[in-house]
């Protein structure tokens, strides 16, 4: 189980592409972090358009969400505080196929407003992670975590005292796993928004904590030896450069969520059922 967790929060980054790779940790400014503040019913009503477009435009997030949708369905109706389509967006998203690629874009959607617009595929699966996220915590009424993650081929720098973010959704496990690479960096994280969704994984084995995009955090210790590296990072908040972007239309005053798409029939999301 913790090499599965292991597996699943390094494919997510895909941080670790260079042996012996030295990498900075810092505020992740070009990952996309909206939190949706206040938008969320006007997020509802756009997604059948939205699902539509990117169904359309990308198969393989199509082929994952069905899939994602049928495995859901043959639970049955499972005592849950998310709603269906929440479930199955972290159902999907913990898929092998998808989390990297994901995460990919997660990582660069933020660089600007027409790079978000023209070139994230995958809007729909980031307002359903996050909003299922928020359900989540509503019901743990303020409940933290302390998680690990081991990241093998890569040792990040950080000093004591800053504050980071990891820029995307990052799964990360319950229980410090063995040392197991000759260069790595092992993150122990005291995380306050960071939601558990074993129950929801893909994979039942998997016992993860999902930590948002948005989670800052500040370096409360360093430890270098060698290749390896050990930081320790506590919760300190969120941070978002983007909020409702979405819904802020595009240059001309067009409204995103009002596209011709809106009366194709095959969205699997309807209007009010996040």
């Amino acid at each position: 189980m913790a090499v599965l967790v292991q597996t699943l929060a390094l494919l997510a980054m895909a941080m670790a592409t260079v042996a012996n790779e030295v990498k900075s940790l810092d505020m992740a400014w070009d990952s996309f972090d909206d939190q949706y503040r206040g938008c969320g019913p006007a997020m509802m009503a756009a997604l059948p358009a939205l699902n539509c477009s990117e169904f359309h435009q990308n198969r393989v997030f199509s082929q994952i969400w069905a899939k994602a949708a049928a495995t859901w369905q043959s639970w049955g109706p499972p005592e849950s505080p998310l709603s269906p389509n929440q479930a199955i967006a972290i159902m999907a998203y913990t898929t092998e196929d998808l989390y990297g690629l994901f995460n990919e874009f997660v990582r660069m959607a933020g660089r600007s407003r027409q790079q978000f617009r023209d070139k994230f595929p995958y809007k729909t699966l980031h307002f359903l992670l996050t909003d299922a996220m928020a359900t989540l915590r509503n019901t743990l009424q303020g409940q933290c975590y302390e998680v690990f993650l081991e990241v093998c081929g890569t040792r990040f720098d950080a000093q004591r005292g800053d504050t980071v973010r990891f820029g995307e959704f990052s799964i990360m496990g319950l229980s410090k796993p063995p040392p197991g690479c000759p260069t790595e960096t092992m993150f122990q994280v005291h995380t306050c928004h960071g939601v558990d969704i074993s129950f929801y994984s893909a994979t039942s084995a998997t016992d993860g904590v999902l930590i948002p995009p948005f989670e800052t955090f500040e370096v409360i210790n360093v430890t270098r030896e060698g290749d390896k590296a050990e930081l320790q990072l506590r919760s300190t908040g969120t941070f978002s450069k983007y909020n409702c972007e979405w819904l802020q239309g595009d240059a001309t005053g067009d409204s995103w969520g009002e596209q011709s798409f809106l009366n194709w029939p095959w969205s699997p999301i309807s209007p009010g059922h996040p």
